[in-house]
Formats: C-alpha cells, structure tokens, sequence
C-alpha cells in the first residue's frame, strides 16, 4: 500500500459558490452555474454583471437576458422577449418586452429551442436599453 502524499491529502477545492444563489438552494446552484456556463459558450465576449437589483445579467455590448432565483427554479429572462421568434413556446410572461423560460433542472437548459433564444437575444440591436437593466459590476 502506498503512502500519502501531500498532494493527496489536500483537502478538494470546491466549485465556485454564486452568491445570488447561495448555500440554501444547491440543485438551482447548479442549474445557475450550467445557465452561466451555456451563456458564455454561445455567446464569446459575454460578461456578467450585476443589475441595478441586484440581478446577475448577461451583456455583450448591451445587456440581453439574466437570471433571478425563485422559490423552485431559476428564472431566465430576456429583456426584449417579445422580439424573439420562439417556435418551442418556451417563453412565458405578460410584461410589455421580458419574457422568461423556467429552469427546474440542468436537463432543462438542454431543452430544443433554448440555446437558439439566448443566440437571437444576444443578436438584438437597435433597442433601447432598459432603464436599470445595465450592470454595475463584473461577476
């Protein structure tokens, strides 16, 4: 039997925690981390910053969608929703330009439609930038 080395006896380094999400919620954790993930491999250039809310935002050279913990799942909105051709009928909301696609599991940002809705959101131009929807900071 072999002995311990120091390397192995260094305790793992765990993932990165996202503070919006917190310690209370680690299925979402998850599903925020593979949201974030997809975003930033879709879309080169992506940055992630924090709204005036609070809310972590995708933005190249204006913001096009964000995340928003809810009670069990994760809210991904686009700020121009209604603008986006949405075949699957993923979106769901009212409001006069968001609409949001609920993500329950990381199954779900696999879902036929998804992906092609944050390309076409990042695609946007020409919009107005929504009053505080701009980040403040990098995540």
């Amino acid at each position: 039997m072999a002995a311990k080395t120091s390397r192995d006896s260094r305790p793992k380094k765990s993932p990165r925690r996202n503070p919006y999400v917190g310690d209370d919620h680690p299925a979402l954790e998850k599903v925020a981390r593979g949201a974030r993930s997809l975003v930033k491999a879709a879309v080169p250039g992506t940055r992630i910053t924090v709204n005036s809310w609070g809310i972590p935002t995708f933005e190249t050279k204006d913001p096009f969608c964000f995340y928003m913990l809810g009670k069990n799942h994760i809210t991904f909105g686009f700020h121009y929703g209604t603008s986006l051709d949405d075949p699957e009928g993923l979106l769901e909301g009212r409001g006069k330009n968001l609409r949001h696609v609920k993500l329950r599991t990381v199954e779900d940002l696999g879902k036929k439609g998804f992906k092609e809705l944050v390309l076409a959101a990042a695609r946007l131009e020409g919009k107005p930038r929504m009053k505080g929807m701009s980040g403040k900071r990098a995540t």
